[in-house]
C-alpha cells in the first residue's frame, strides 16, 4: 500500500491531491455459434448485473476507508450495466448531507441508482461484445476510482483484479493537483511509487506478462497485463475440451491468443 507521509509532512489545510485509478478488464470466450454468442451475453449480463457491481464498488469504498454518499445504478437493454458511487473521505453528518443523496440505501421506488462520494467517486461500466464473423466474444469492464485527500484507490487494486475474470488488464494511475505544507511549499504527490506493479500481489504478477509505460515527472503510471497461460477449458462455452480434436483445440487456442494479443497491443493482426 502507498505509504502516506503525513507524519513527516505537516500540511496547511486539506490534502488536495487527486488520485485516480482506472481499469480496462477484458474477459475472452470462444463462442462458435450464434446461439453460443447469445447465451454468453446472457450469462455476462446475469453474472455482472448492476446489483453485483454495486456490491463490488461498495467493498472498494470500504477498503480505501471512504464513506458512501450516494449510489446510482442501471442495467441496460440489450446488455451492459453501469454503477456510480459518490464517496467521502470521512462520513458526512446527516444534517449536512444533500437530500438527493441516498447513502447507498436503495429502495424499490429507486431502481436507477448513482453513487457519489464527497470529493471522490467510483464508477463501473460493462460492455459485452460479439461479432458474427468472429468465433470469439469479449466482455469489457471499465472501472474508475478517484479520491481526494489521504485515502488511496491503490488499496483496492488487487481486490478489483480478482473480482473479474481478467485475461487482459490495462491499469492507469495518476496523481493530480498539489497540496501545500505549513510553509506554503507545494507537494505534487504524498507517497512513493515508480510502478503500478509495486502494488500488485506477487501471485498475480506471476500469472501475467506485463508492460509499463510511465511518465514520472507528471505522476502518470500505466501498466498492461496479459495472461500467460491459456487453459482451454476456461474459454469454452457450451462445449467440452475432451470433445474436440487436437487440431480443433489448437485452432481455438490460436484464435483466443490472437484476440488477446490484439487487445493487449491495441493493433489488428492479419488472419493466418
Amino acid at each position: 500500500m502507498p505509504k502516506i507521509i503525513k507524519d513527516k509532512l505537516k500540511l496547511y489545510g486539506f490534502n488536495n491531491l487527486t488520485k485516480s485509478l482506472s481499469f480496462n478488464i477484458y474477459d475472452i470466450c470462444y463462442t462458435k455459434t450464434e446461439e453460443d454468442r447469445k447465451k454468453y451475453i446472457e450469462y455476462i449480463d446475469e453474472q455482472y448485473n448492476s446489483e453485483r457491481l454495486t456490491k463490488i464498488l461498495t467493498n472498494v469504498t470500504n477498503m480505501i476507508g471512504a464513506s458512501v454518499l450516494n449510489v446510482a445504478k442501471q442495467d441496460y437493454d440489450p446488455q451492459g450495466a453501469s454503477v456510480t458511487l459518490l464517496i467521502s473521505e470521512e462520513e458526512v453528518p446527516l444534517y449536512v448531507l444533500d437530500p438527493s443523496c441516498n447513502r447507498g440505501i436503495i429502495t424499490p421506488i429507486r431502481e436507477n441508482i448513482v453513487g457519489h462520494l464527497d470529493k471522490s467517486h467510483v464508477t463501473v461500466h460493462t460492455y459485452p461484445e460479439t461479432h458474427p464473423e468472429n468465433d470469439i466474444s469479449t466482455f469489457r469492464v471499465d472501472i474508475d476510482v478517484s479520491t481526494c485527500g489521504e485515502i488511496s484507490p491503490l488499496k483496492a487494486l488487487n481486490y478489483l483484479i480478482d473480482s473479474f475474470d481478467s485475461d487482459i488488464i490495462t491499469v492507469d494511475y495518476r496523481v493530480r493537483g498539489f497540496t501545500r505544507d505549513v510553509k506554503g511549499e507545494k507537494h505534487y504527490i504524498d507517497h512513493k511509487i515508480n510502478s503500478i506493479q509495486n502494488f500488485i500481489a506477487k501471485e498475480t504478477l506471476d500469472r501475467y506478462n506485463l508492460i509499463d509505460m510511465n511518465i514520472y515527472q507528471s505522476n502518470i503510471f500505466h501498466t498492461k497485463m496479459k495472461l500467460k497461460d491459456i487453459k482451454l477449458d476456461n474459454y469454452l462455452f457450451e462445449i467440452e475440451e475432451e470433445d474436440l480434436t487436437k487440431e480443433e483445440r489448437q485452432n481455438i487456442i490460436n484464435k483466443l491468443d490472437k484476440e488477446m494479443t490484439e487487445i493487449f497491443y491495441g493493433i489488428n493482426l492479419p488472419n493466418i
